[in-house]
């Protein structure tokens, strides 16, 4: 009799295990989980805003490389075109005077400057260069940032083979590669935005 009641509790108790066990590893894997969820979550609404972001900065470049034209000097509106380097004049603050822009990438941020013309005669200074970065962890290797198209481009075309013909260009088309974090997703994603020279404008 005394067998039978220590059999019970010994299969009480093991069953109590089991169970505390069981239990145990649901909430790990509804842990893991619910972690697994919350970062991505996380990582997925930090991805959309950073190319939300990068797709606001890109509309203000469109529209200045839209507007270029010869600078305050006479020279041509269009100065370097490289697959990372861009470099032309425009008015960016309305005050009549061409600016000297360039886009680039410094390491692996997309950067602006600008060069005002001052003096008498009118001068393009490196010293009055203003420099600024506006988008971070830019990973293009070894896809072009710049590319450009002649009046031939059908919307299918290819991009002119470097080094183009600066007086041919009739359209730019900017394409950033974006990762923040190569090691882990999600993937790295593009922003892409084309534009037509207006002040060269024939064909396109």
């Amino acid at each position: 009799m005394f067998f039978k009641k220590d059999f019970k509790k010994a299969f009480t108790l093991i069953e109590t295990l089991i169970a505390v066990a069981i239990f145990t590893v649901i909430i790990g894997i509804v842990s893991l989980f619910a972690r697994d969820t919350i970062f991505y979550k996380e990582v997925f609404f930090d991805s959309l805003t950073a190319s939300d972001d990068a797709r606001h900065i890109l509309q203000p470049i469109a529209n200045e490389i839209r507007s270029a034209s010869p600078s305050s000097l006479g020279s041509y509106p269009l100065e370097t075109v490289s697959e990372t380097i861009l470099i032309f004049y425009t008015d960016i603050d309305d005050d009549g005077l061409k600016d000297r822009v360039k886009y680039y990438l410094n390491g692996d941020i997309f950067t602006k400057s600008v060069i005002k013309p001052t003096g008498n005669p009118l001068a393009y200074a490196v010293v009055n260069e203003k420099i600024t970065p506006l988008i971070n962890d830019v990973a293009n290797a070894g896809v072009p940032i710049f590319t450009y198209y002649d009046t031939g481009y059908d919307g299918a075309s290819a991009p002119m083979t470097q080094p183009v013909s600066i007086p041919a260009i009739r359209l730019i088309k900017i394409n950033l590669v974006i990762d923040d974090n190569p090691t882990q997703p999600p993937a790295p994603f593009s922003v892409t935005t084309q534009v037509s020279l207006r002040n060269l404008k024939d064909n396109l």
